[in-house]
């Protein structure tokens, strides 16, 4: 995976190299495409999550509970957060670890917005003179 460190907290990964994650009920049919954008990240932050507190704590019930509902927002705000509870822990029966590093990457991704890169500067229409 492509990633540029911008801090020493999160590594952002370029925009085209994560993929959302797909969720798909084999019982009901029922799809759910989960990643991040800016509004979803604001949600978030304006409610106290702090994505860098996951990697400071590691393994923590409630941070990584807070992270699967906040990927819902995206796509699917009617989910509540007891819905996305029964989805995480009685229909996936966990998150593979695989999943929730995955999270953590789609989480960064809207951060690569806030950074101007060498490619993005090719298609800025304002200068900047410091």
């Amino acid at each position: 995976m492509a990633t540029k460190k911008t801090t020493d907290v999160v590594a952002v990964p370029s925009i085209e190299s994560v993929k959302p994650i797909i969720l798909r009920d084999e019982k009901t049919g029922d799809c759910f495409v989960l990643e991040f954008n800016r509004t979803s990240i604001k949600f978030a932050e304006s409610r106290g999550f702090n994505i860098s507190d996951i990697e400071k704590s590691g393994v923590n019930m409630t941070l990584i509970e807070e992270l699967f509902f906040y990927a819902f927002r995206m796509h699917h705000p009617e989910k509540t957060k007891a819905d996305t509870d029964k989805i995480m822990y009685e229909k996936l029966c966990g998150l593979p670890e695989k999943m929730l590093e995955r999270l953590i990457e789609l989480y960064a991704v809207p951060l690569n917005t806030l950074v101007q890169t060498e490619e993005s500067a090719k298609n800025a229409t304002m200068t900047v003179e410091l």
